[in-house]
Parts: C-alpha cells; sequence; structure tokens
C-alpha cells in the first residue's frame, strides 16, 4: 500500500513538472517561465552599478529565493524519475545545474581572493533563460521549419559566397592596392560587409566605377537578406497547414516525457514511450 501510495505522488509530481498537458503542469511552467525572467532581470540589474548599489539586498534575497526555488525543482526532477542520471546528464539537466549551483559556491566561497572568479561565477545564472524553450509549443513548428529549409538556406549562402568572391574580384582589379584594396582576399571581405549592409567605412572605392558597383552590391544586399527569412516563413506556413496526426508531416506539440527513460517527442496519440514502452500519462486534452 506504500509502495503503491509513494508511485502515485511521484507519478503525480512527473505530470506537474515535466509536462503542460494538464492545468497543474501549465500552472507550474508558468510559474516557472516569471521566476526565470525575475531571475534574468536580477542579474542584468546588478551589473549595473547605480542600481545595485541601492538595491542590493534586495536583490540579492530576491536571486536566494529564485534559486532555492530552483533547487527543490532540481531534486524533484531527480526524484520523480526512474532513472535519474538520464535527466542529470542530459541537455537541460546539465543546464539546470548550471543555473542553480553558481549562487551557492559564491555564498562558500565569499572571500576578496576569490572577489572576481566568484562574480565570473555567478553570471552562470543566465543560463536559466535557456530554460525558456522547453515550455514553449510554437518551437517545435519553427525548429521543424529551420530544419526543412537548411537545405535551401545552404545553397543561398554558397551563392552568395560565389557573388561575392565575383565581386571581390572585380573591384580589387577596378580599384587597385593604391585605393586600399591590397588583394582579393581584402576584397572579398569589403564586399562581404557591403553586401550585409554592415559598411564599417574602413575600405571604400574612389574611382566612378567602383562606387558604381558599390552602389549595385548594396542595392543587391537588400534583397539578399530578406531571401533566408521568406524560405523560413514558407516552410513555418507550410507546417502550420492543418494536416492529420498520423501524416509524417503532422508537428507533435505535447509534452509528454516518460517518466522511466526521459524520453520526449511522443506522437500526440501515444499511449507508450516509443524509446522503452513504459506507459504514458494521457494528457487531458491534447487537442
Amino acid at each position: 500500500m506504500e509502495a503503491t501510495t509513494n508511485s502515485t505522488w511521484r507519478k503525480k509530481l512527473h505530470e506537474i513538472i515535466y509536462e503542460a498537458d494538464t492545468p497543474s503542469g501549465k500552472l507550474f511552467d508558468i510559474i516557472l517561465l516569471v521566476l526565470i525572467i525575475l531571475s534574468v532581470i536580477f542579474v542584468m540589474l546588478e551589473s549595473v552599478s547605480s542600481i545595485d548599489l541601492k538595491y542590493h539586498n534586495l536583490l540579492y534575497i530576491g536571486e536566494w529565493i529564485i534559486t532555492i526555488f530552483f533547487t527543490l525543482e532540481y531534486i524533484a526532477r531527480i526524484i520523480t524519475v526512474k532513472k535519474p542520471f538520464s535527466y542529470i546528464f542530459s541537455f537541460y539537466g546539465i543546464i539546470d545545474f548550471l543555473s542553480t549551483v553558481p549562487l551557492y559556491l559564491s555564498f562558500i566561497l565569499a572571500g576578496s581572493n576569490y572577489l572576481l572568479t566568484v562574480r565570473a561565477l555567478r553570471l552562470l545564472r543566465v543560463f536559466r533563460i535557456l530554460k525558456i524553450t522547453r515550455y514553449v509549443g510554437e518551437s517545435n513548428k519553427l525548429m521543424k521549419a529551420l530544419r526543412d529549409s537548411r537545405p535551401k538556406i545552404l545553397v543561398f549562402l554558397f551563392a552568395v559566397l560565389i557573388m561575392c568572391i565575383i565581386f571581390g574580384t572585380l573591384i580589387y582589379l577596378i580599384e587597385g592596392e593604391q585605393s586600399g584594396f591590397k588583394s582579393i582576399p581584402v576584397s572579398v571581405y569589403w564586399c562581404i560587409v557591403t553586401l550585409t549592409t554592415v559598411g564599417f567605412g574602413d575600405i571604400a572605392p574612389v574611382t566612378p566605377l567602383g562606387q558604381f558597383l558599390a552602389a549595385l552590391i548594396m542595392i543587391t544586399g537588400y534583397g539578399i537578406i530578406a531571401v533566408p527569412t521568406g524560405i523560413v516563413s514558407a516552410e513555418y506556413t507550410r507546417n502550420t497547414k492543418p494536416i492529420k496526426i498520423e501524416d509524417e508531416e503532422y508537428v507533435h506539440v505535447n509534452t509528454q516525457i516518460c517518466q522511466s527513460c526521459g524520453t520526449a517527442k511522443h506522437r500526440d496519440d501515444a499511449k507508450f514511450c516509443h524509446k522503452c514502452g513504459e506507459a504514458l500519462h494521457q494528457a487531458e486534452n491534447l487537442g
């Protein structure tokens, strides 16, 4: 009876902290997001001398409250899974650890000799912002759009590189070393800077023909910048079209995480883990 009760509360706690398909899970994630954002804001405010001087104690207390919460969350994540090491050494497990431990280290290593080291360690707390991505369901669609767009973007970047080599060679022939274009690699660098509309101004054409070519490159740059955005947007739009759950292109946005092995990315209609076969929690509404 005691073993059953223990298994029940662990399963319930697992549903709350690992999944967002239940009201309690969604509430936990909202609280977590707010605390992550607050923590990052506190870190940034501490770096402003005037603010830190005036509100140092308040920021310090707030950071300790948040750190204690994340410590309890980290412990809860470990004890609610059947294979703790699979979480501890996972990407998010390491991020959770790095975002929690620095404040404790700064407390233990406090002292003038370690002041610079401690301040550097405290900066690791900004890793908490990486935890946000796991709670954004739409990020799955965006990541899929980026993956699907990768071949097209790579081909596009290769074409841009060829264009820069051609234009760089032309400007080298037109301007020459006397205008600052000392070699073709330097000229290609200038072309990339101009094409991306950065314009450092360290090198500039002085001849009318060179300036005309520079103007063409600038105008071309405005069109080129929009191409990758258009490619990703097209893929994202295609992925948001209504498709059936059994289709290969369907993006599964559920947050089901196996309690046994910690595997994610299950189908929305999955009842068992696709890796170890463990029964999954059935969400109330996967819409």
